[in-house]
Order: C-alpha cells, then structure tokens, then sequence
C-alpha cells in the first residue's frame, strides 16, 4: 500500500517541476525579446487560451509626461482571438505603480511602436524620437491629406447697385436707385459646409448652404410700387409732404455655393494658411418687404410685403480670400434684381469680411 502513494508522490513531483520549469523558460524568452512572439517551439500546453504570465518591463519616453516604470496587465498566450500576440505584433495595455501619474497604452507593430499616455489633464501620443521615422512621416501625411475648405461663418458687409455698363453710379432714369452705401447692410449666415479634397489637404471643392439677409436703404423718399406689371418708384410720401427719414427694401436668399478652393502653407505653421477660393452662389428669394419710415405729426413705419418683381432665382459669382483672422469676400451677381423688362436693369453686389468662421 506504501509503494503505490510514493509512486504517486513521486509522478506529482515530477509533473509540477517540468511545469515550473517551462514557465521560467517562457518568462527567460520575455525578458529577451521586446515584443511577446507566440513561437512554434511551445508546446501544446502554452497555447492553451487559460495559460497566462505576468511581465515588468522599464520603458523610458521622452518629454514631459515620461513612464519609468510600467506593470503590464495579464497577457493571455494561445490560438484564440484573445490572443495579444500574433508573429511578432504585439498591443501592451499598462498601469502605472504609483511612480506616474500616467496610464499608457504601448502598441508595436514589426518594428514600429506607438505609445499612448493618458494623463490627468490630457492624452498625448509619443512616436520616439529616432525610432520608426519612416511611420512618423507617414502619419503626419495621412493627418495632412484632410481638407477644409472656408464657407461657414457669419460675415457682414456692405451692398451695392451697378447698371448695365456696370457702373456703381446711378444716373439718369435710375438715379432714384441711389444708395446710402454705409446703410445698405448685407448680412450672412454660412450654417453648413462640406469639404472634398482632391487627395490633398491644399485644394479642393468646398459646398454647403447659407441665409443672405440685404438691405438697399435708399437716398431719395422714394419706394417701390407696381403699376402695370412693372416696378417703379413711388413718390407718394414725398407728394404728401411728409417728411420720409428712412426708406428701404430687404430681402432674404438661400444660398447654394459651388466652390474651388486653394491653400498656400506659410512658414509659420500648417495650421495657418493663405486660402483663395472662387466659384459660384445660387440664390432662392424666400422674403421681400419695402419698408419706410415718416413723420405726419406723428412717427409712422409703412411695411410694403410683395414681391415688386425681385427676381426668384439667381446665380452669383463669389471670390473669397483670407489669412488667419483676415477673411474677405465680394459677391456679383451676373442676373438682374428685377426680372427682366419688369422692372429697373441694375445688378447688385456685396463685399464684406467674414466676422466669426465656424
């Protein structure tokens, strides 16, 4: 009875000593290498999902948040898809011991390595200083290939009549027209935008979609009215003898813009850049009024809600150009305010600066 326990004694004692031999064996092998490789020379057993070790490794980063001593979590060894290491690839989650205020993530790929440092305040990423250069620069270009093109904002600017000879002087029969150019207010609101790059961050095309609000505050006490079909002036308050302190007409526009989009890179930053753009704006008049304001005695506000023959689509051509917090625009529109033989021949246009770029 004696001679069958020590023979078992003697087989448990062997089997836990072969064990303990091949985990310090696989341990020997980490402290080796950098990265934890799975190796075809393991045997069965240590590809085993449940077969797990502790590793401690020292990695030293530069800059300010820097990891001197890094305990990695448990790393599960096997043919599963739990498996943390598969020829030579290797992701590495690590928790600080207390000498760091950081948590780090270290991912290797071959031989390229990325290390995450998520601190108190912020996340940084670390790419080494002389290590993986040809990734480094391939990561900065893929971040540069993204483009952004300058359309959404709120701008402000000044509007403007021009006859057909395209002179901004108004004479003759549409001397009427005449404006208080420092009153005469165009206003937009750029609220989308969608940029498309040309496989490159410098060019591209730039759409989205904007409310223009304009006001033409006249010079003259006159108005619009429609006699006939037509827009004509209205001289009726002048007529009455009342004496008009503002007259205006206002309207409001979709737009639709189709830009082409140029970015030069100034040496003081990528971030900063001189952009040129120029292209087309399709417009839809959503809102018309005339507005006057007079005084019988007593302060009158006269609103006029009609169309008065505005055109209902419209197309415009838009050149845009900025640096920084320097951002201009200038709009013309090519298609009459009126319709056509329904009203004055005039074109109007907008330059302006974009105020607050979103």
């Amino acid at each position: 009875m004696k001679r069958p326990i020590i023979l078992a004694s003697a087989l448990l004692s062997f089997f836990s000593l072969a064990a303990q031999n091949e985990k310090e064996t696989l341990l020997r092998s980490l402290e080796i290498a950098d990265t934890l490789k799975v190796s075809d020379t393991l045997s069965t057993n240590h590809r085993k999902p449940n077969l797990v070790v502790n590793v401690e490794k020292t990695i030293k980063v530069a800059d300010e948040d820097t990891i001197k001593e890094v305990t990695f979590d448990t790393l599960a060894v096997g043919n599963s898809d739990s498996a943390v290491a598969f020829q030579g690839d290797t992701i590495i989650v690590g928790r600080n011991t207390g000498n760091t205020k950081s948590d780090s993530t270290i991912i290797r790929l071959g031989d390229k390595t990325i290390v995450i440092v998520e601190g108190k305040d912020k996340t940084t990423v670390e790419i080494p200083e002389g290590i993986n250069k040809d990734f480094r620069n391939s990561f900065r270009r893929s971040n540069r290939l993204k483009f952004k093109g300058h359309w959404a904002g709120f701008e402000m600017g000044v509007n403007g009549f021009m006859d057909a000879d395209h002179s901004t002087s108004m004479s003759n029969e549409l001397e009427w027209l005449d404006l208080k150019q420092s009153r005469s207010w165009n206003v937009n609101l750029n609220f989308m935008q969608y940029s498309v790059g040309f496989g490159t961050s410098w060019v591209g095309l730039v759409t989205g979609m904007g409310m223009e609000f304009n006001d033409y505050h006249f010079n003259n006490p006159l108005t619009l009215k429609v006699v006939n079909g037509v827009t004509i002036a209205d001289s009726s308050y002048l007529l009455a003898g009342y004496k008009v302190d503002k007259t205006k007409l206002s309207t409001v526009n979709l737009t639709l813009p189709l830009l082409v989009e140029f970015q030069i890179p100034t040496g003081e930053s990528d971030r900063h850049r001189i952009y040129l753009s120029t292209g087309v704006i399709g417009g839809l008049r959503i809102g018309t009024h005339t507005k006057v304001v007079y005084d019988d005695g007593d302060r009158h506000k006269d609103k006029g809600r009609s169309d008065f023959n505005i055109a209902t689509f419209r197309y415009g051509i838009t050149a845009r150009a900025g640096y920084r917090g320097l951002r201009l625009y200038a709009n013309y529109y090519p298609t009459q305010l009126f319709e056509k033989n329904k009203g004055p021949e005039i074109y109007p246009f907008a330059i302006g600066l974009v105020l607050i770029p979103f």
